[in-house]
């Protein structure tokens, strides 16, 4: 948060952060806590899609299992 304060960023960009570290921010930078899950969810899509075009005779299968302890209502 410091760095990005001083180099004059608009937004930072982040996951997992604590209640007491937004006001780190000052009011001087918009904070973007996107969670830990939600900032990872489509890596799998992506890996999955690296290994298809690179790897055309190895098998993929992503699991379907949700792991996220946060349900969205």
């Amino acid at each position: 948060m410091s760095a990005a304060k001083q180099s004059g960023a608009d937004i930072f960009i982040t996951s997992d952060f604590k209640y007491h570290e937004f006001f780190d921010a000052e009011n001087r930078i918009l904070i973007a806590d996107i969670g830990h899950y939600e900032s990872e969810q489509y890596t799998m899509d992506l890996i999955a899609n690296f290994l298809r075009k690179n790897f055309p005779k190895f098998a993929i299968h992503l699991s379907e299992v949700n792991t996220n302890p946060i349900n969205y209502l």
